[in-house]
């Protein structure tokens, strides 16, 4: 695995760049990843904290981790805890349901400005054909609140989002 390790009104020191690599070096016997594998880490400094963003490419899905903290390290430490929860819950879910690989959903990210110059990120989603339980599966291991596919039974572009009352909803498109 490679790293791409970014700070925002912070720079990057040696010692913070080893202790990342270390980190998420140690996630690769976890991982279905190879060598060209870019693992994006973003440190951004605000008045009163510190936030670490962690961003993973695997085979099967994306594993993204925020953390906001008052030391650096420790968000570091809670980012790698996030994403090994995150792995030990996918891999038990892969193995209730025999699955052995699933697609990423999400291609290339990029802002677009519009014209009152309001940035807008903008993804691009490949609404791959799968049931429910591989969609909410998916929704969350990306660590989104929502997910896009199209059912398999159906064969319509469904969302599958988590309720803030607990729970999954279920928006099902017609055309």
């Amino acid at each position: 695995m490679r790293f791409e390790i970014v700070g925002k009104n912070i720079a990057v020191t040696p010692a913070m760049r080893t202790k990342i690599e270390e980190k998420l070096s140690a996630l690769d016997k976890y991982l279905l990843i190879d060598e060209n594998t870019i693992a994006r880490v973003l440190a951004r400094v605000y008045p009163n904290s510190q936030k670490v963003e962690v961003t993973i490419p695997s085979r099967v899905g994306i594993l993204r981790a925020e953390v906001v903290n008052n030391d650096f390290y420790a968000a570091v430490d809670l980012a790698i805890d996030k994403l090994e929860d995150q792995i030990r819950r996918q891999k038990t879910r892969l193995n209730k349901k025999h699955r052995e690989h699933l697609a990423n959903a999400f291609i290339d990210t990029e802002l677009v400005e519009e014209e009152n110059s309001i940035p807008v990120k903008t993804k691009t989603v490949n609404a791959e054909e799968m049931d429910l339980d591989t969609a909410i599966m998916k929704m969350e291991l990306s660590g989104h609140n929502f997910y896009i596919y199209t059912d398999d039974e159906t064969e319509t572009v469904s969302v599958v989002y988590r309720r803030s009352s607990g729970g999954y909803g279920l928006l099902e498109v017609s055309k």
